[in-house]
């Protein structure tokens, strides 16, 4: 099958053709970027060798339509719903990498992100892209919007209590990232000399991920509110999320029983990897690859620590987005993302 990445420059569509030159099923016949319209994939990023020749160009809806039948869109928030409505108007099924159709109220997203959504018609289409919760959804959807990295680890690492009814009102996220999950746009911030060293926290109570997170806790408990208290950090690492989660549950859960949950919940999901008891995850582990690693503890009082690692640049964006192509198609679901992370 033809595919096309929309905004291919970036940080996640270079993680794209990557992941992609070792999938059976696909060929990437499309790349567009606008500020490197007319150079070669391989002046950019001279390791993806399978598409070195390859020419970026800017993008137009129906020549793209042309040249591809499926679509990775991978551009800036607020770039990226035209260009999706744009192909999801010609019959495209379509994976967005932006937060642009994460809400399913165009009023959050406009209070969140500053601008009116001038697609609200396809909220109500669109399908929120991660397979551990909503798989039979992203297999029947034209339309899906792919999480942000850090909900992606915070719901990984909530998600079996609160799909049981076990936590509810407020839970913490403490959360660190690596500086390409700022992208690859130059930054003061994620300078080296003002990185390395450090490690600081950012978007204090006001991360936008934090709204992604409550819709979507909301939705596995059912009939309430969940209040996320979340704090990112920045750490001058190249890749990783380490996201640590604290939660009061309904109930005395000790650790067997905590262990028990979570390898139930996750009995069928193949990118998710519950640790021994007493064993937490690092970032190394997962570097390069699709997995999400899951530390557990519980004092048998109330109190659960759930610690999860992912690589922000697949499982939190690229190669959960590929897992959602899987499904849309009716492939294996673990399709070219079988490759184990790099240690060291």
């Amino acid at each position: 099958m033809k595919v096309g990445i929309v905004g291919a420059s970036g940080y996640t569509g270079a993680e794209l053709m990557r992941l992609l030159a070792a999938h059976p099923g696909v060929e990437v016949s499309l790349v567009t970027a606008q500020s490197y319209a007319g150079r070669r994939v391989g002046d950019l990023y001279p390791h993806l060798l399978p598409y070195a020749d390859m020419v970026y160009r800017p993008f137009d809806p129906d020549r793209a339509w042309e040249e591809a039948e499926f679509f990775f869109v991978a551009l800036p928030h607020g770039e990226s719903m035209e260009a999706v409505a744009a192909l999801r108007e010609r019959g495209a099924r379509v994976v967005d990498l932006s937060a642009d159709y994460r809400f399913s109220r165009p009023e959050t997203y406009e209070k969140w992100y500053g601008k009116p959504h001038s697609h609200p018609e396809l909220l109500g289409e669109a399908v929120y892209g991660l397979p551990e919760l909503f798989r039979g959804e992203v297999a029947r959807a034209a339309l899906v919007a792919g999480p942000g990295c850090y909900p992606t680890a915070a719901l990984l690492a909530l998600a079996p209590l609160l799909s049981r009814g076990l936590c509810r009102g407020e839970v913490v996220v403490d959360a660190k990232s690596g500086v390409s999950g700022a992208g690859r746009s130059l930054s003061l911030d994620t300078h080296f000399p003002q990185a390395e060293g450090s490690v600081k926290p950012y978007g204090v109570g006001v991360h936008r991920h934090t709204p992604e997170m409550e819709e979507v806790m909301g939705r596995l408990i059912g009939d309430g509110e969940v209040r996320v208290i979340f704090v990112p950090h920045l750490i001058p690492m190249s890749r990783g999320i380490l996201a640590t989660c604290y939660a009061r549950t309904e109930g005395s859960l000790g650790p067997s029983e905590l262990e028990e949950l979570y390898r139930d919940f996750y009995r069928d999901c193949p990118f998710v990897v519950v640790l021994p008891r007493g064993s937490y995850p690092q970032t190394k582990d997962v570097c390069g690859s699709n997995y999400c690693h899951l530390g557990l503890y519980a004092d048998g009082e109330g109190r659960v620590i759930c610690t999860a690692v992912i690589d922000n640049l697949v499982k939190g964006a690229s190669g959960q987005a590929i897992q959602c192509l899987n499904l849309m198609m009716g492939w294996e679901e673990t399709t070219g993302l079988l490759a184990l992370g790099v240690f060291p």
